[in-house]
């Protein structure tokens, strides 16, 4: 019998643990991944991989669970300046008289790109290989995103007033679109259109956002539902709930992410369900802006696709989709009062596959599984805070925190090695920080 030849790969890890998303609930112990040009080759017990692989490079995780890179559905990147700044106010308060006089006063290429270059540091040490970003300068932000190594979906922004990166939304379409054209040969690079809010955005744009989509195949990244005064303004305006609105002007399809969500009756959640859009759940951003609790376990009974999203830094303050998706299973627990609502497995498919098929990218990212690309995250237990474990896959979501993540990984290229950033200097990050501390602080006190 012939023995087949032993493959040469570029990497092998093998793990304590595995959690490959898919199948569902699902995980592996002592087994291995290997990895050739940044793609997932094969899963198999650690055995038998040293008999079928010989690795340039091998890395044992013992006490470690490994899992598909998290996706951050929705961010602000550049938004991590403006980090504490107009806290503890109503959302609409928090925009009016802090948020925008301090955009309005600073927002420049070199704010986006240095603003996105500190979230990305701070989402690779979280985990997070992949996120969902609304922002402006397009261009700037993605050479962050280059520089960090991240795969990210940039959001070509759409407002119907002004802002010194656009005059008008025939403007902001214009340059988004040329972004996008420019940029679209880098490999981690996504795109989203991404019309800010149905608040800010009027029918027309609306209605060219939904003739693009539907020529492009691009993700539609929304805020939609968000707070109670949203829907009455949109009542009020227009006679129609914000969500019916969109549906009647072509918004509502698979290609919507509708961001925050908060406040869906039944037909609404049905609709989004039937029409296989997706949510953005926020948690922290919803609490601390007091918007409310999105209603997940009406969303998972009807089958809607959930991902997870940190929100921007000034409204979390923190891009840690971990904490996220911890928050996210104990609070649909809580307003459900049904302690089986989004379990463990149901979080973490949230965390990543959810947020990946929210993107169009489900079968690139968001599971370890052959064929895929190696954007992975380790999760060390060798810590007594960590100890016992029964459940690895309850420890990720229920005791692990963004302090725990060890190795980070993104098409096979490792980002983070035990807890370090490998392409990032901290020197350099608290430099641009400290910068753009000392420029924006006389606005902390705007309102």
């Amino acid at each position: 019998m012939t023995q087949n030849p032993v493959q040469p790969i570029d990497l092998l890890i093998k793990a304590r643990w595995i959690m490959p998303i898919e199948p569902a609930n699902t995980v592996l112990e002592h087994h291995a991944v290997a990895i050739r040009q940044g793609k997932i080759l094969a899963i198999l017990p650690e055995h038998d991989a040293g008999q079928q692989f010989t690795a340039a490079q091998e890395i044992r995780l013992d006490k470690h669970l490994l899992l598909p890179g998290l996706v951050n559905l929705h961010c602000h990147a550049a938004m991590t300046l403006l980090r504490g700044i107009g806290d503890d106010t109503p959302l609409m308060t928090w925009l009016q008289e802090h948020i925008w006089p301090a955009e309005a006063k600073h927002i420049s290429p070199e704010f986006v790109h240095d603003g996105t270059l500190l979230a990305c540091a701070e989402m690779i040490r979280g985990g997070i290989t992949c996120f969902n970003d609304m922002y402006f300068f397009p261009e700037a932000a993605a050479k962050a995103v280059i520089e960090s190594g991240m795969r990210a979906v940039i959001g070509l922004a759409l407002l119907d007033f002004p802002s010194s990166y656009a005059t008008d939304a025939d403007d902001y379409l214009a340059k988004g679109l040329a972004a996008r054209d420019a940029l679209r040969a880098q490999p981690l690079l996504h795109f989203a259109l991404a019309p800010h809010a149905p608040y800010t955005v009027g029918d027309r744009s609306f209605e060219r956002i939904a003739t693009l989509t539907g020529e492009l195949d691009l993700p539609v990244h929304l805020h939609l539902h968000e707070t109670l005064s949203e829907i009455e303004q949109s009542l009020a305006t227009y006679g129609v709930r914000p969500l019916e609105r969109m549906h009647r002007l072509g918004i509502v399809s698979p290609n919507l992410i509708a961001v925050h969500a908060v406040h869906l009756n039944d037909h609404e959640i049905r609709l989004l369900a039937a029409e296989g859009a997706s949510v953005a759940h926020c948690p922290s951003s919803n609490l601390k802006l007091g918007s409310g609790l999105a209603p997940i376990r009406d969303m998972l009974k009807q089958g809607l696709n959930i991902g997870i999203g940190t929100d921007g830094a000034a409204s979390n303050n923190r891009l840690d989709l971990l904490a996220e998706a911890r928050l996210a299973a104990l609070l649909a627990k809580g307003a459900s009062g049904d302690a089986t609502t989004m379990n463990a497995f149901q979080a973490l498919h949230a965390a990543t596959l959810g947020g990946a098929k929210a993107l169009g990218l489900a079968d690139e990212i968001g599971s370890i599984v052959a064929g895929k690309s190696a954007d992975l995250c380790a999760i060390s237990f060798d810590d007594t805070s960590m100890a016992p474990c029964y459940a690895p896959e309850s420890h990720a979501i229920y005791v692990a925190g963004r302090e725990n993540v060890s190795h980070v990984w993104v098409s096979g290229k490792m980002l983070l090695e035990n807890h370090t950033l490998t392409g990032m200097q901290k020197k350099d990050l608290e430099k641009i920080a400290s910068i753009w501390q000392t420029i924006i602080s006389p606005c902390e006190n705007l309102a």
